[in-house]
């Protein structure tokens, strides 16, 4: 039995998708309505994890865990606890590229640190994939594509090698298998760099119209997320990231080409792929 922590959550999603191809049993752990197709394999269980007492009787007869920050929260120390005491022999945790390579504002990153510092002090075997910025997070820039031709942003220049999902998932599984070396840190890019000019015109070219990126001040991308209800910190870690990543680039990897033995797949395939999400 594996468990998977934010499997709602982009990657938890896919990587719920490719176990579940497998015949692998699944707890998909939910904060609120699980939204995802349900299997036979598939145990899902909802429930609030940065208080994660609850979850001790799921954790029985689990070997590996999926772990998302950001689902876990304050409460990642007592379920790492907890896992222990059930048995649990593996844990792969989701962490960031900012911890080796700094962007933006230190804090995040810190985050990121402090979670690998518990899974590697835990006491099961562990993997900590620390992740590119995922090319899903152009998503953001839907709604301006069916509205027009024009996406409107931010620090244009900003550079960085966005990672597709489905090969964050395809890693993650290996080491939830075991069968990736353990005990091991693994950075995890996209195969090219690319300004968001050039995202633009790659998802332009998915859905066979043109479109261009116009840059905005940051402050007014920044009051423009908090005006749609954003909280304050999604435009911190977008705008902090974009603004270091404008004066150098974010780190490219070939660990995803070198752990799955085929390229990694391309923002061009990515976009592709959500063609439909922007009006294709």
């Amino acid at each position: 039995m594996i468990l998977l922590t934010g499997a709602n959550g982009v990657v938890g999603r896919q990587v719920r998708k490719l176990l579940v191809a497998e015949g692998s049993p699944v707890t998909a752990v939910t904060r609120g309505l699980d939204e995802s197709p349900q299997s036979g394999n598939v145990r899902t269980v909802r429930g609030d994890l940065f208080h994660p007492q609850w979850i001790e009787a799921a954790l029985a007869g689990v070997e590996a865990v999926l772990i998302s920050p950001r689902a876990t929260g304050p409460g990642l120390d007592e379920l790492l606890n907890l896992a222990v005491k059930q048995g649990v022999r593996r844990v792969v945790l989701l962490s960031a590229t900012t911890v080796e390579y700094p962007a933006g504002e230190a804090r995040f990153a810190d985050q990121f640190k402090a979670a690998e510092d518990l899974v590697t002090r835990s006491g099961p075997e562990w993997t900590v994939l620390r992740l590119a910025d995922f090319a899903a997070n152009a998503l953001a820039w839907a709604p301006q594509v069916k509205a027009g031709d024009v996406v409107r942003g931010a620090y244009g220049r900003a550079a960085s090698s966005p990672i597709h999902e489905a090969d964050i998932a395809a890693v993650a599984v290996q080491a939830l298998r075991g069968t990736v070396p353990a005990d091991a840190v693994y950075t995890l890019t996209g195969p090219q760099s690319l300004d968001q000019h050039e995202k633009v015109r790659l998802i332009g070219a998915a859905i066979g119209r043109p479109l261009s990126f116009q840059e905005l001040p940051p402050e007014q991308v920044r009051h423009g997320m908090l005006a749609q209800g954003l909280p304050e910190e999604v435009p911190a870690r977008l705008l902090g990231s974009l603004a270091d990543y404008r004066e150098r680039p974010g780190p490219t990897t070939a660990t995803v080409e070198d752990l799955l033995r085929r390229p990694a797949l391309t923002f061009a395939e990515w976009a592709r792929d959500n063609a439909a999400a922007f009006g294709g």
